[in-house]
């Protein structure tokens, strides 16, 4: 299967965000799902089962200067095996001159999967970004498939952040002490911009550091899903503003 999807956001004279393009095919159909402010939302969809072996998915994300743009998924991206053939691919490409923040539902690696996903972010001097990604090393009680993910996120024409994770049979050393270790699931969020979160105390299993440029990197590992989501979570929800003293 090949399927592509696109999303155009940019500001209007009011300031508000709007959508100029929002086009997919299955299984990559984008929804709107929120308001025009303080940013527009848009969800994934998955309109078919997969990525499956051979699939060859694209993902095109553009945000305007003063436009503010979400997208989510429904639900958890599961890779499955499907028939022979060379691995399924995810090839996303951003560009922000805005705001964007990517926060989708886990993938998940189920057993004899294997899969490619490819990241390209360039984020304009004056843009922000925040990107997620969390990482299931099987379903429960089975073994990972095999996932490859290469990441890089451009700031102002400079590599802020590159980095590949291999997970799988064909994976040497992935379950060691140097990557994963007994962990079964893994998340990382990277942020790009100069309107960053203070430093938190991080889990025993998580590490937050700074990048070569105005960026932060967190990355955690854990038994599961619930133990990421309880180190990164705290660094995707806005912070309240702070209430003047009377």
């Amino acid at each position: 299967m090949r399927a592509a999807a696109r999303v155009v956001a940019e500001a209007d004279r009011s300031g508000a965000t709007r959508l100029t393009v929002l086009r997919g095919e299955s299984p990559l159909l984008l929804r709107r799902t929120g308001p025009h402010r303080p940013a527009v939302t848009v969800h994934l969809v998955g309109g078919a089962a997969g990525p499956l072996r051979g699939d060859d998915l694209r993902l095109e994300i553009e945000v305007g200067p003063g436009a503010d743009l979400e997208i989510r998924s429904v639900a958890a991206t599961l890779l499955l095996p499907g028939r022979p053939a060379p691995p399924s691919r995810l090839h996303i490409k951003a560009s922000v001159e805005g705001s964007l923040r990517w926060l989708p539902e886990p993938t998940i690696a189920a057993a004899g999967c294997d899969h490619h996903a490819i990241t390209e972010v360039e984020v304009a001097e004056g843009g922000a970004l925040l990107w997620r990604d969390d990482l299931v090393c099987g379903r429960h009680h089975e073994p990972s498939g095999a996932v490859r993910a290469d990441t890089t996120i451009r700031y102002a024409g400079r590599t802020l952040y590159r980095h590949r994770l291999t997970v799988g049979p064909d994976a040497p050393g992935w379950s060691g002490a140097a990557v994963l270790g007994q962990a079964r699931a893994t998340g990382s969020v990277i942020l790009a911009g100069t309107d960053l979160p203070d430093p938190y105390r991080p889990a025993e299993t998580a590490a937050v550091m700074p990048l070569a440029g105005p960026g932060v990197l967190a990355t955690v590992v854990g038994a599961d899903i619930r133990e990421v989501r309880a180190a990164l979570d705290p660094l995707c929800t806005p912070q309240p503003a702070a209430t003047a003293a009377a």
